[in-house]
C-alpha cells in the first residue's frame, strides 16, 4: 500500500506541475505569444543581419514581441510567384518588386492589409504611395527602391565610365567576362531599353526583337546570376554586370575597382514592398512585423546595411550626409525623370517572355522534329526492354 500512496502522490504532483504551467502561460508567463513563428520570405543580402556590428532586425523583432521569425530568402520575383503559385510553401510576409505586386493582387494572392495594426506607415514618403502597383494603397508597404544599373571593373574595362551604356553588356572585347540577370524581367529590360523601347511595350515585334539581341547576346554571357554576382565581381571573376543601386556599397567594399555607372539613355526605377500572402496564417502578427519594418531606427538599421535608398522619412533624415548626396542611392531628379517603373503585363505578353526566355537560356528554339525523334527513341527503348524481358533476350 505505501508503494501505491507514493504513486498515487506522484501522480497528482505531476498534474498539479502540468495544470499550473498551462496557467501561468495562459496569464503570459512562460513563451510569448505561445511560440508563434511568422514565415517571412525576402530577396538575398536584404535585411540587416547583426554582421559587423549592424542591428539584428530579426533578432530584435523577436526579443520585442516574443514572436519568431523563419526567414528564406529568393532570388527573383518570378521564384516568388512561382512558389506562391505552387501552393506548397505558406509565408506570412513577403517582399516583392512593384510590377509582381500588381501581378498578384490580379491573381487575388494578397490580403488587404489593415492599417490599424501599421502606425507607423505615416512615416512612408508620399513618393512611394499611390503608385501603379497598389493605387489605393490597400495592399503593401514600401520597404526600399532604386536603380538598375551597370557594374564595372575598372581594372578589366577600357571605357569612359561617363560614356558606358547599355551597349558595353554586347561588347565581344569582353567575351566570357560579362554576367548578365537570371531574370526575364530585368533582362528584357535592358534589351528593350537599348533598342529604344518601353519596357512595358505590349507589341510582341518589340519583345521578339528584344529577345533576339538576347540571343546574340548569350555566347559572349559568362553566367547567368543574381546574388552569385557579389563572388564573381568581388573576387575578379567578370568585369562587367548589370545590378542594382544598393548593392553598390556591397560591390566597392569587397573589390574598391568597381564602380556603378546608370546609363545615360535611361534605366529601370524599382520599388519593393511588403506585403502579406492570401490565406496567410498569422496576419495580425505579419503587419505587426511590417509595422516594426517601418519604425525608423529600424528602417535606419536595413538602409545602412544594405545600401537601398530608403522610402522611411525619419530614417532618411538620419543618415550620414555623404549617403544622402550619393547619387547612386539618392540621384537627381534629372536622374529620375529618365527612368521608367515596371508595370505588369497581360498574360499574353508574360507567357510570351517566359517562351522567349526559355529559347534564351536554352540556345534557341525548341525544334519539332528533333523533340519527336527524342520521343520515337524513348518508345523504341521501351519496346526493346520489354522484349529483352519477355524473351530473356533470345532475338540477340
Amino acid at each position: 500500500m505505501k508503494k501505491n500512496k507514493n504513486f498515487l502522490l506522484l501522480v497528482f504532483l505531476w498534474i498539479f506541475v502540468s495544470l499550473s504551467v498551462t496557467a501561468l502561460c495562459g496569464y503570459g508567463f512562460g513563451s510569448s505569444k505561445n511560440h508563434i513563428t511568422i514565415n517571412v520570405y525576402n530577396w538575398g543580402e536584404y535585411i540587416s543581419t547583426g554582421v559587423e556590428g549592424s542591428l539584428d532586425v530579426n533578432g530584435q523583432f523577436t526579443k520585442e514581441t516574443g514572436i519568431d521569425v523563419n526567414y528564406t530568402t529568393f532570388q527573383s520575383n518570378e521564384e516568388l510567384f512561382a512558389k506562391l503559385s505552387g501552393g506548397g510553401a505558406s509565408y506570412d510576409v513577403i517582399i516583392p518588386s512593384d510590377y509582381m505586386i500588381s501581378r498578384l493582387i490580379e491573381n487575388n494572392m494578397l490580403e488587404r492589409l489593415d492599417f490599424k495594426n501599421i502606425p507607423n506607415y505615416k512615416f512612408i514618403s508620399d513618393n512611394f504611395k499611390n503608385r501603379p502597383h497598389d493605387a489605393n494603397n490597400e495592399y503593401s508597404v514600401p520597404y526600399t527602391w532604386g536603380l538598375m544599373g551597370i557594374f564595372i571593373n575598372r581594372s578589366m574595362v577600357d571605357e569612359p565610365l561617363d560614356e558606358i551604356g547599355w551597349d558595353i553588356l554586347w561588347n565581344k572585347k569582353y567575351a566570357d567576362k560579362i554576367l548578365m540577370f537570371d531574370n526575364s524581367r530585368d533582362a528584357f529590360a535592358i534589351s528593350l531599353m537599348r533598342l529604344g523601347y518601353s519596357i512595358n511595350t505590349l507589341n510582341p515585334k518589340e519583345w521578339n526583337a528584344a529577345a533576339d539581341e538576347l540571343k546574340k547576346q548569350r555566347p559572349l554571357v559568362q553566367a547567368y546570376v543574381m546574388d552569385q554576382i557579389y563572388d564573381k565581381m568581388g573576387n575578379g571573376e567578370a568585369a562587367i554586370a548589370p545590378y542594382y543601386s544598393g548593392d553598390a556599397g556591397i560591390m566597392v567594399k569587397s573589390n574598391p575597382n568597381i564602380s556603378f555607372v546608370v546609363p545615360k539613355s535611361g534605366t529601370n526605377l524599382f520599388m519593393d514592398a511588403m506585403c502579406v500572402p492570401k490565406g496567410c496564417t498569422h496576419k495580425k502578427e505579419a503587419e505587426q512585423y511590417i509595422n516594426f519594418m517601418c519604425r525608423a531606427d529600424i528602417a535606419l538599421a536595413n538602409a545602412t546595411y544594405t545600401n537601398y535608398s530608403t522610402p522611411q522619412t525619419e530614417a532618411y533624415k538620419e543618415l550620414p550626409e555623404e549617403t544622402k548626396s550619393n547619387k547612386v542611392f539618392y540621384p537627381s531628379d534629372d536622374v529620375i525623370k529618365n527612368t521608367e517603373v515596371f508595370i505588369n503585363l497581360p498574360k499574353d505578353i508574360n507567357q510570351n517572355i517566359n517562351d522567349l526566355w526559355i529559347e534564351i537560356k536554352t540556345g534557341g528554339e525548341s525544334n519539332p522534329i528533333s523533340l519527336v525523334a527524342i520521343i520515337f527513341g524513348f518508345v523504341l527503348l521501351y519496346i526493346l526492354v520489354s522484349m529483352y524481358k519477355k524473351n530473356k533476350c533470345k532475338f540477340l
